[in-house]
């Protein structure tokens, strides 16, 4: 005679069990809808809510292009007048194209707006208006390669004729530091010596010219380094 296997008490049901029992199933989808009916309007907001941050993203990126496109084209006569030297033009506009400094107020959160800031900087730079060449360059972030430690370089320069030394050795340093290469590297950190000795503070700039001389023994700059940390470890042992 067949016996029946009873199920232990207590046992969980599994998903197994639940496709093998209609009524368990049931009992489970029921719950599943009864749960959903007494919160759908939760639900509802949810999705609605996820659904309208998507499309604002999707708009704000959308958006952000068209003006970064936008900027781009009115930057061109700038552009232009800075290479041809007509700095004025190129950072105020001419009365009918924009210069850099009107596309950093209408476009400043694009990437044309951005590197707008940067030619502002070298304008400014080269006008001895370098209180507002650290404005700007302060604010100018880059990716690039090669415009991004220049960036830092120039914001060191500007440090430099303000007399703050400290800061203009820091902006140096991060410069070498950026995007290391054998061919600017040597020359950020020539320079962040100066201006460590500039401020007083001789152990670093000592361990800037290490640098040079350690890291880039081929460099241009590396006779005057050693030449420079003799001198200071000279003055050190006195």
């Amino acid at each position: 005679m067949a016996t029946t296997k009873r199920k232990p008490a207590g046992k969980k049901e599994t998903g197994n069990e639940l496709l093998e029992n209609p009524e368990a199933l049931s009992e489970r989808l029921s719950r599943t809808e009864e749960l959903f009916e007494k919160n759908k309007n939760l639900v509802f907001g949810i999705g609605g809510a996820i659904a309208l941050l998507i499309v604002v993203i999707f708009y704000w990126q959308f958006n952000k292009q068209q003006r970064n496109q936008s900027a781009q084209e009115e930057m061109f006569q700038a552009v232009y007048y800075f290479e041809e030297g007509n700095f004025d033009q190129a950072l105020n506009g001419d009365g009918i194209a924009m210069g850099f400094m009107d596309i950093i107020d209408r476009y400043g959160n694009t990437e044309a707006g951005n590197l707008a800031r940067y030619y502002a900087g070298i304008i400014h730079m080269r006008q001895r208006n370098f209180q507002r060449a650290v404005d700007l360059l302060d604010d100018f972030s880059t990716s690039d390669y090669l415009v991004a430690p220049r960036g830092m370089a120039l914001l060191g320069d500007a440090y430099m004729e303000l007399g703050n030394y400290t800061k203009a050795a820091s902006e140096y340093e991060r410069a070498a530091r950026t995007n290391a290469n054998r061919w600017m590297s040597p020359g950020y950190w020539m320079k962040a010596a100066l201006a460590y000795e500039n401020a007083g503070n001789n152990p670093k700039a000592i361990d800037a010219y290490t640098r040079i001389i350690e890291d880039y023994p081929g460099a241009a700059e590396v006779q005057d380094a050693k030449k420079f940390r003799s001198r200071l470890r000279a003055l050190a042992a006195r």
